[in-house]
């Protein structure tokens, strides 16, 4: 009688375990999830480089340190008083000009970006306007030119009178008071008299 049943093993083979549809694929599974997450690993870190490379490039530049070395520009600067001189023609009555002579001593180069002076009743231009530029182990004439404006707004003496500046150099900007002197105070008490003297009478 012939019959067909199943297939015996022979001698020296083994039986293999019978595995479950696609359960051979699952290791390549696990290693492109592996790749995968590899590559977003990378993917980030290309991402963080760039952008810390673009913060980098576009950064504000950094403020330059001050420079402690250098002087403050009223350390350095002297400002004394020449005398009286002639008003230029045209110029209004109760105008006045005095010179006054700006020494840098030592030190960067300074600017004068402003002149003036403390009483109301007085006005003030100078020649050359500011701003100018002294340099080091150099002088400047400066004349100094006053209109008054308005007389009971001025002293009848001029006891410590003083002109402001502000200097400005590589290091630093700064408000200078110069008191130039007796002969100045003698000149400026004797100039708003006679342009005041109606009012001082």
């Amino acid at each position: 009688m012939n019959a067909i049943g199943p297939v015996e093993p022979g001698e020296g083979t083994r039986d293999r375990p019978v595995t479950a549809p696609g359960a051979a694929a699952r290791p390549l599974a696990r290693l492109y999830t592996a790749h995968r997450r590899a590559a977003h690993a990378l993917l980030a870190a290309a991402l963080l480089l760039a952008g810390g490379g673009y913060l980098y490039a576009t950064r504000p530049p950094a403020a330059q340190p001050v420079r402690a070395e250098l002087p403050f520009p009223a350390q350095t600067v002297d400002v004394s008083y020449l005398g009286e001189v002639t008003v230029p023609p045209g110029a209004p009555p109760r105008t006045f000009a005095f010179e006054v002579l700006l020494g840098v001593e030592s030190g960067p180069a300074v600017t004068v970006t402003g002149v003036s002076q403390p009483y109301d009743g007085l006005s003030l231009t100078s020649a050359p306007r500011a701003p100018f530029r002294t340099k080091s182990g150099a002088t400047r004439k400066i004349v100094v030119t006053m209109h008054v404006t308005e007389c009971g707004k001025v002293p009848k003496d001029a006891g410590l009178p003083f002109i402001d500046v502000t200097l400005r150099n590589a290091r630093a900007i700064q408000v200078q008071s110069f008191i130039l002197g007796p002969r100045y105070a003698n000149d400026l008490s004797h100039a708003l008299q006679v342009a005041c003297s109606n009012d001082f009478a």
